[in-house]
């Protein structure tokens, strides 16, 4: 059973990716279903460098489930005004 998420990280969150020598995508192997936030935390990835987060192609708050096999990418903000509405950024703001 897979038990690894493909996590990427996008803007200047690629840049954290790159100096950490992480792959991309980094495979990330998780034992159980957590959230956004968890993962965000277990990677040690600055929380307030990310916006959004996409899992599985759409935009979550950090309160969304991963369950392995999962494909997640977080955003850093500053993504230009019309993109967050067309990309759902609006509604799931990270908090």
């Amino acid at each position: 059973m897979e038990k690894r998420v493909e996590v990427r990280g996008f803007g200047d969150l690629w840049f954290l990716f790159e100096q950490r020598g992480w792959s991309f995508p980094c495979l990330v192997e998780i034992n159980e279903p957590c959230t956004v936030l968890d993962l965000a935390r277990q990677l040690d990835i600055p929380l307030d460098k990310v916006e959004v987060a996409f899992v599985n192609g759409l935009a979550q708050g950090l309160d969304h489930p991963v369950v392995p096999g999962d494909r997640v990418s977080f955003v850093p903000p500053g993504t230009p005004g019309p993109y967050r509405v067309f990309l759902g950024f609006i509604q799931k703001k990270a908090r």
